[in-house]
């Protein structure tokens, strides 16, 4: 029975979101929940947020579990389907207990997009997500609770389903210490993707959380004010307090925030809440062996959150370690955090802004001019340093983010903006202030290209073909290099076929950039036989000429090129070459 709750639970929705309250009489309770129903739209469908209507939501509904729900709640069926309703009886429930009154058929979002409904009751309709429901409240609200029982909480198991659950209190007059005891709870079948959304879960469940402690206050503070609840106890502090509270001690969540729309306005929240947390996160199918840009990608997170831990680790030390401290020094103490511009080399920590200056590569083919943008992505695919000088930050940026996509990920150094020169061998890609000297070695090697960006005179106009954007329209660039790229140099064959689909005018934007990834994943193959057969084979130079030959790689520009992407080659496929030549039929004797 609870391997068919968890198929229904994984068939019907991706999640459910309840609040529950931990009643004085009866014990944790389900308030009000929310669910995903999947299923087709018939034509005529109601739009927007709206309760539940009789008879025409029963048929919306197309034999979908929800309809008995609402069938339950009519005048002249009430009494036979309240007896096969799996919530709790009406003799155990209590103005605490209760959200929707008797009779009210729910709440019911529709969104046509996907077609998918948002449905909200106190219970859910199925007896087996019911279960699911209940357990999870029980939980949430005795054994599962973080210290202070206030707070986020992650718990589950692969047969109920796991859970996000945020316990906290509410002002009340009448309660036993003032305050009741609720919790908002998230049920998923899939750990991974609840654990993913932890902090997005936690950020929003704690605004409506908080609207819902503010609006509270409120009414406790003028309860207070009015008829002050302390004094009145402490004057009959040995009169049994159950019979002081003279049948008060059930009041509803409406109630004790004065909010008549409450059902209706948590409905909404819950809503969203499934609906954006449903799409924030998405699963790719990959056919075939992962590219390597990806393999390094992974590699990269997989070291930061080693960073992280033992960084976490390091300061828990500290911590149990280091004497008191007078008071104003865990002041002077934040500043040993690595602040250091070397953390910025990283491409993996470095985040994009919003707002892209450059569009794609061809706006800036368009902005910089044919030859000056040749000779800026010659340089950029061979590896040497690209120094970009502008007094705005944001500018910089967006080239960079422009720039980077020429290249494979394990390739890419950035430092986005910094206020001294930073050597070659820590970033390829550097940003610079305009008041920042480069040294001199720096301006006249074959190894750099610099990118400066001037105040551009009224009277000067962009290339012709030119997107209009106002943000370049002020800027006129200068790209210098201490060994330009001669016109009639061929230059690396990728080089080539990218420039040819920059001008094609015929192809798009996005069938430019699928056929830079195609490119790039030619040539990355490219460098994956270069390596083994030089690196890991050891073969002599001869044979190495004829490889190249062979994979149509012989010229100067385009060996350079494989060498330089060689280090961008991630660590899991050099460790898989080198375990390969260990192995005993790797030590076999060649033919």
């Amino acid at each position: 029975m609870v391997r068919m709750a968890s198929c229904c639970l994984q068939d019907t929705m991706n999640a459910i979101v309840a609040l529950c309250h931990f009643c004085e009489l009866h014990g944790p309770r389900t308030l009000f929940c929310t669910e995903v129903l999947h299923a087709p739209l018939p034509q005529g469908a109601g739009n927007g947020d709206s309760p539940g209507q009789g008879e025409q939501a029963e048929e919306e509904e197309g034999g979908i579990q929800m309809s008995s729900r609402i069938r339950a709640h009519s005048p002249a069926e009430g009494a036979s389907a309240e007896s096969s309703s799996p919530g709790p009886k009406k003799s155990d429930m209590c103005e605490g207990c209760r959200s929707l009154a008797a009779g009210h058929p729910g709440y019911i979002s529709h969104d046509k997009e996907t077609s998918i409904k948002y449905v909200s009751h106190q219970h859910p309709n199925h007896p087996q997500l019911f279960s699911i429901v209940r357990q999870a409240c029980v939980r949430s609200l005795s054994c599962e609770v973080c210290p202070g029982r206030e707070g986020p909480i992650f718990f589950g198991d692969e047969q109920h389903g796991f859970v996000f659950s945020h316990t906290f209190f509410i002002k009340d007059s009448l309660a036993r210490g003032f305050q009741r005891w609720y919790s908002i709870i998230a049920i998923m079948m899939d750990r991974i993707y609840l654990i993913n959304s932890w902090p997005f879960l936690l950020g929003k469940i704690r605004g409506i959380i908080d609207e819902l402690q503010g609006k509270a206050l409120k009414v406790f503070e003028a309860e207070q004010f009015g008829c002050p609840q302390r004094a009145q106890r402490m004057n009959t502090a040995f009169t049994p307090f159950l019979h002081q509270r003279n049948g008060n001690a059930a009041r509803s969540l409406t109630s004790l925030t004065s909010d008549d729309n409450l059902w209706a306005c948590l409905h909404t929240s819950f809503a969203w809440l499934l609906k954006a947390c449903g799409s924030r996160l998405t699963e790719k199918l990959l056919e075939g062996a992962p590219t390597e840009d990806t393999l390094v990608q992974m590699e990269k997170l997989a070291d930061l959150e080693e960073e992280s831990e033992s960084w976490d680790n390091s300061e828990a030390e500290e911590e149990e370690k280091a004497p008191v401290l007078p008071e104003g020094a865990e002041g002077r103490e934040l500043t040993k955090c690595p602040t250091d511009s070397s953390l910025l080399s990283d491409c993996g920590n470095w985040q994009p802004r919003k707002m892209s200056v450059f569009k794609s590569l061809r706006h800036m083919r368009q902005v910089l001019g044919a030859p000056s943008f040749r000779m800026l992505a010659w340089h950029v695919l061979m590896g040497n340093q690209v120094i970009w000088k502008s007094r705005d930050a944001d500018l910089v940026q967006s080239a960079f983010e422009v720039l980077r996509t020429m290249l494979p990920v394990g390739c890419v150094r950035i430092i986005p903006y910094s206020n001294q020169y930073e050597e070659a061998y820590r970033c390829n890609f550097l940003g610079l202030s305009p008041h920042v000297q480069i040294p001199s070695h720096v301006l006249a090697s074959e190894f750099a290209v610099v990118v400066e960006a001037h105040s551009a005179p009224r009277s000067s106009l962009h290339p012709a073909g030119c997107e209009d954007d106002q943000s370049l329209s002020k800027y006129e660039f200068v790209v210098t290099s201490g060994s330009p790229v001669a016109a009639d140099r061929v230059g690396p064959t990728i080089l080539n076929k990218m420039e040819a689909a920059l001008t094609n005018q015929n192809l798009s934007v996005g069938v430019v950039d699928q056929c830079l990834v195609c490119l790039k994943e030619e040539w990355m193959n490219k460098v994956k036989v270069l390596f083994k057969f030089t690196k890991v084979d050891s073969r002599p130079k001869e044979d190495t000429q004829k490889l190249l030959s062979i994979l149509g790689a012989s010229e100067e520009d385009n060996v350079k090129l494989l060498k330089f992407w060689m280090t961008g080659l991630s660590k899991t496929y050099k460790s898989h070459l080198m375990s390969t030549v260990r192995s005993p039929t790797a030590s076999e004797p060649r033919n």
